[in-house]
């Protein structure tokens, strides 16, 4: 595997702990995707995304924030773990933004993190974040100490930033031919679980580098992480984009905001992707958090592979896939279209095969089926079962077609949509993956009525049908607005013939009581 993680064309923004680097991180994205909170210390990872400005285009990454060490090694594992990552940004960047905070002024780890930035040798940038007010820009000069260009910016009021990324462009590099290889769209894929279950671990594995922090603490992830990732060179590479998710909890057991952006995170990662992979631990097995995950799945209609990590250990107790199989597609029977790979981040067991699925279903997602060889499908499975009836009324075929993909849909015209039963629709989808072996797809399919047209006295039966529309009569004419009658000059209602008049006179019904007066 021919691994590319570090585009030349890269700006990296680094800080100390709290002093709005993500926020600044959102501004120049121009979207919501590092989780932006009060709590310090909530970004941990490198989180990476290929942003546009004006007409340049380059990645941004977003750092952890740097605490001041003493020079000694730190106990806290995702502290150091931390320090670690910044320390391979920096080495990848082709500009830095060193980020800090004008209403605390200068600190000690500033000046720790800009000592680091200045033994990388990379262009530096100072934004004073949090000059929200022009009275906050008087404690500005103290930054100068740090001996880089200076911009006075807010990146919650957008102020400042745009003459700060004016400058940080000019230092880019040009495009390289690999990274206009990587202009082709990747393939995006979601890897998401429970917490603890090794999501992270399976990345660095395929990397074979500590590319996100792992530890034993679970939720060590929070923010998404993409990681763009390359096999082979020339035009046959493959490119890919792997998204670290935050561990899924039930949301009953979610006690803090950051837990609860970090699950909102994932699940928008979940909408965005094209293959989504849900990792489970072979030690525990499926989990009712493993429903509601693969439920979500489902739902948002993505290609799916499940990866039982840590086999190395359930092999041990003599664990057997055969046996983990069966058990799986027991507990969940709706996923025996998934693929199932038993693998080991630890030892690395599988992990190719995992790779090969991920392609496998992604193809499989992609295809575009021969609407004649879908019709004959479709027919020989209805001749298998009994038409979805109601009230006398029998569902009747006409003919299908495919209208999208990735997701797959295909459209069925019938004679009522209102009969298709989620029973029979899951009939139907069934003989289409065996049919077309379409492991791993998501199939949506969608009903549509057509009735027949009136035609004129003594046609026949067998007459063309149309699609219903609600602006058309079924005989195809257009549909003509109801018009209430208008009311006469003199405002009063035209009596109806044979009715009795409500007004005073002979025939008058309203009771005396309810009169006006003269």
């Amino acid at each position: 595997m021919n691994t590319q993680l570090a585009p030349r064309r890269t700006v990296v923004i680094v800080g100390r702990p709290n002093v709005g680097k993500s926020a600044l991180f959102n501004r120049i994205a121009n979207r919501r995707i590092a989780i932006v909170h009060d709590q310090s210390g909530v970004t941990r990872d490198r989180i990476v995304r290929e942003v546009a400005w004006h007409d340049e285009s380059f990645h941004l990454v977003d750092t952890g924030g740097i605490r001041l060490f003493d020079g000694t090694r730190e106990n806290n594992v995702i502290e150091m773990a931390v320090r670690d990552q910044v320390d391979v940004a920096l080495a990848d960047a082709a500009a830095v933004i060193l980020v800090v905070d004008v209403q605390t002024g200068l600190q000690p780890a500033d000046e720790e993190v800009a000592r680091l930035v200045h033994k990388s040798g990379r262009p530096c940038f100072v934004a004073v974040n949090k000059c929200d007010l022009p009275k906050h820009e008087q404690g500005a000069g103290d930054f100068d100490r740090l001996v880089f260009p200076r911009f006075v910016v807010s990146a919650q009021h957008n102020r400042g930033v745009d003459e700060l990324m004016a400058e940080v462009v000019k230092v880019l590099p040009p495009k390289t031919e690999a990274e206009l290889a990587e202009a082709a769209k990747p393939l995006r894929v979601a890897i998401v679980g429970r917490p603890n279950a090794g999501k992270s671990s399976y990345i660095n594995r395929i990397l074979r580098s500590d590319r996100v922090i792992v530890s034993n603490v679970a939720g060590t992830t929070r923010d998404c992480v993409d990681v763009p990732f390359t096999i082979g060179t020339g035009p046959t590479a493959r490119h890919y984009t792997l998204v670290d998710t935050a561990g899924m909890r039930h949301v009953h057991k979610i006690d803090t905001s950051v837990e609860r952006f970090s699950l909102f995170r994932s699940e928008e990662a979940v909408r965005e992707c094209d293959v989504a992979v849900l990792v489970m631990d072979a030690e525990i097995g499926p989990t009712t958090q493993d429903k509601f995950i693969t439920s979500m799945i489902q739902r948002e209609a993505k290609a799916c592979i499940i990866l039982v990590n840590k086999w190395d250990l359930a092999r041990a107790k003599g664990y057997t896939e055969t046996a983990a199989i069966a058990h799986m597609r027991e507990i969940l029977p709706y996923l025996r279209h998934v693929p199932v790979v038993f693998m080991s981040a630890q030892d690395g067991y599988n992990v190719r095969n995992s790779i090969e699925a991920i392609d496998r279903v992604a193809e499989h997602q992609r295809r575009v089926l021969p609407t004649g060889v879908l019709n004959r499908t479709l027919s020989a499975a209805m001749e298998r079962t009994q038409m979805p009836s109601k009230n006398g009324r029998q569902m009747r075929f006409h003919y299908a077609t495919q209208t999208g993909a990735n997701p797959m849909i295909l459209r069925l015209f019938v004679n009522d949509a209102r009969l298709a039963t989620k029973p029979f629709q899951d009939f139907l989808v069934r003989n289409i993956r065996e049919a077309f072996d379409l492991e791993g797809a998501a199939i949506i399919l969608q009903f549509r009525s057509r009735v027949k047209s009136s035609g004129k006295s003594g046609a026949s039966s067998e007459e063309p049908e149309t699609e219903t529309d609600e602006n058309t009569l079924p005989d195809g004419s257009p549909r003509r607005p109801i018009q209430k009658p208008r009311r006469p000059a003199g405002g009063r209602r035209p009596e109806r013939k044979g009715a009795p008049s409500l007004g005073r006179g002979k025939n008058n019904l309203t009771p005396k009581s309810r009169r006006p007066r003269r």
